[in-house]
């Protein structure tokens, strides 16, 4: 890929905006218990795959404002118990992500993703874990969830691998941002 391929949206402008907003609408839909399954000590959710997405396409700023504000909001419309684990788990996960996928190993864009992605989906099981033990006030609630945060981080980044590269989907996203030179 090109170096221009790489140029970040102008933060502020109408299509940064729009864009942040149309994909943390987007984790704000998947944090519906509708969009989830159900396991023990809770839900698995998906909102993983697209938080790791916008991170992937969109600054750093952007990626938390998706990740971490649109968790934050998904919690507070549908179980607000854990709202500020996720606004503070979710936002640094997609955070790390975005700064990783945009500045580590960019010769070798898929790895420099997985990379990103990995070190996001741990972050997220830490962070849930030990946020879980404070919201609820006992580790063994969050031990329970344990293996299915785990479950829950891997799906988020193999689909997230999936839709961006062989599907083509960050391909697709900078052809339309650069008038179909990307």
């Amino acid at each position: 890929m090109t170096k221009a391929t790489h140029d970040p949206i102008r933060r502020g402008s109408p299509l940064w905006i729009t864009l942040t907003a149309l994909l943390m609408g987007m984790n704000i839909l998947l944090s519906m218990s509708v969009f989830s399954v159900p396991v023990p000590g809770g839900h698995l959710y998906f909102c993983d795959a697209i938080i790791n997405i916008a991170a992937v396409l969109l600054d750093p700023l952007a990626a938390f404002f998706v990740g971490g504000v649109g968790s934050f909001l998904g919690d507070f419309f549908f179980y607000p118990a854990p709202m500020f684990v996720s606004l503070v788990t979710h936002g640094l996960q997609a955070v790390v992500v975005s700064l990783i996928s945009h500045h580590v190993l960019q010769e070798h864009r898929v790895l420099s993703v997985s990379l990103g992605t990995t070190v996001g989906a741990i972050l997220m099981v830490i962070g849930y874990t030990v946020g879980r033990a404070w919201v609820y006030s006992t580790p063994e609630m969050a031990i329970l969830k344990l293996p299915w945060e785990i479950v829950q981080g891997a799906f988020g980044v193999v689909v997230a691998i999936l839709l961006l590269f062989p599907a083509g989907l960050e391909k697709s996203f900078h052809r339309v941002l650069h008038g179909g030179k990307g």
